[in-house]
Parts: structure tokens; sequence; C-alpha cells
């Protein structure tokens, strides 16, 4: 009778030991070397009844950055990495000024898509549900700055991220949907290129 008892114990424990945690979530959002996919990006400011929506498509390298192609309603390159944003002209990638709001919202997107949770529980609050192939990830900012442009991240994803909306102080908020992800093709020529300008 006392072995049945511990068996149902730890067959009622089980569940929570299989939890799924913020370490296997950064795990596995850092297992692929490469991300491509395509992204559709809508900003709903509160003057406007309409969403500024913008789309493109994007290049994540793990020791790299940030490729950000904006192909509509404008085409502007973009690459994000831990120098900063570069954004491509005529004369090749050019670094833009270093503003400290911008400079935390760029570390914090890559922080985001790597599943870097050691860099992001440093400015907030994270609250993770789910399982690995379905979760979503509450963000609640910590630090005075934050708390000044956000009230609230949420990511939801299954083996990548797939969708990021940041909620607003203000009450504008910017909903991300990254689409047709794939980690299943290496860097290209022209992509190495961009990376080592």
């Amino acid at each position: 009778m006392k072995r049945l008892f511990i068996w149902l114990l730890l067959c009622s424990l089980s569940p929570l030991a299989q939890a799924f945690d913020l370490q296997q979530l950064s795990d596995q959002l850092a297992r692929p070397d490469v991300i491509h996919g395509q992204f559709i990006q809508e900003k709903h400011l509160r003057a406007l009844p309409q969403p500024l929506t913008s789309k493109g498509r994007f290049v994540l390298a793990k020791n790299h950055g940030l490729l950000w192609l904006l192909q509509t309603p404008l085409q502007q390159d973009y690459r994000i990495t831990a120098n900063g944003i570069a954004r491509r002209d005529g004369n090749g990638w050019q670094l833009l000024p270093n503003k400290s709001a911008g400079a935390e919202q760029n570390r914090l997107f890559l922080a985001v898509l790597q599943g870097d949770s050691s860099g992001l529980q440093r400015d907030f609050e994270l609250s993770l549900s789910g399982e690995p192939q379905q979760w979503k990830l509450t963000l609640t900012p910590r630090s005075v700055l934050l708390k000044q442009v956000f009230n609230q991240i949420n990511i939801d994803g299954g083996e990548l991220v797939q969708r990021i909306e940041l909620l607003e102080t203000q009450g504008d908020s910017t909903v991300l949907r990254m689409q047709d992800s794939t980690s299943a093709q290496p860097l290209s020529e022209a992509e190495q290129h961009d990376f080592a300008e």
C-alpha cells in the first residue's frame, strides 16, 4: 500500500516536473543558427482609425544579429546588431545615431527573438504559460524607463516566435506577426556580406 501511495504521489507531481519553463523556452529559441521569414507589422495609433501596416522579410542569425528588410509601403533595409542599427543607402550600411530609448528597444527586440530570457529578466517580470509547441510569454516592465514606454509586451510562439504585441502607455500598440519562419536554410552569400560589412 505504501508503494502504491508513493507511485500515485509521483504520478500527480509529474506534470509539475514536466512544466515548460523559461530555461526550456530560451534553449528552444536559441537552437536555430539562422531563421528566415516574412513579417507583417501593424501600428495601431489612437489618432488613426486604421492601423499603419508594413510588410517585409527578416533574417535572424545567431552571433550576427537581424536583417529587417522592409518591402511595403516603402523599401528600406535595416541591420540590428549589438553595435546598433544600420540602414542601407546608396553608399552601403550607415550606422544610425544611438538614441538610448531606441537602442534599448532594439536590444529588447533581439533578446526576444533569440530567446535571451536572462537579458529580458533584467528589465521585465516574465510570465510563461503553455507548452513548447504553443506558448505565451508576458513581459511586464520593471525599470522606470521601460514603464514610461510599455504597459506590457505579449509574445506568442511555438518552435519559433510567431507574434509580438507591444502595448504602450500612451494607448498605442504594435502587433508584429512573423510568418513562414524557417530555420532550414543557412545564410546566403549576400546575407553573410550584409552582416560582415
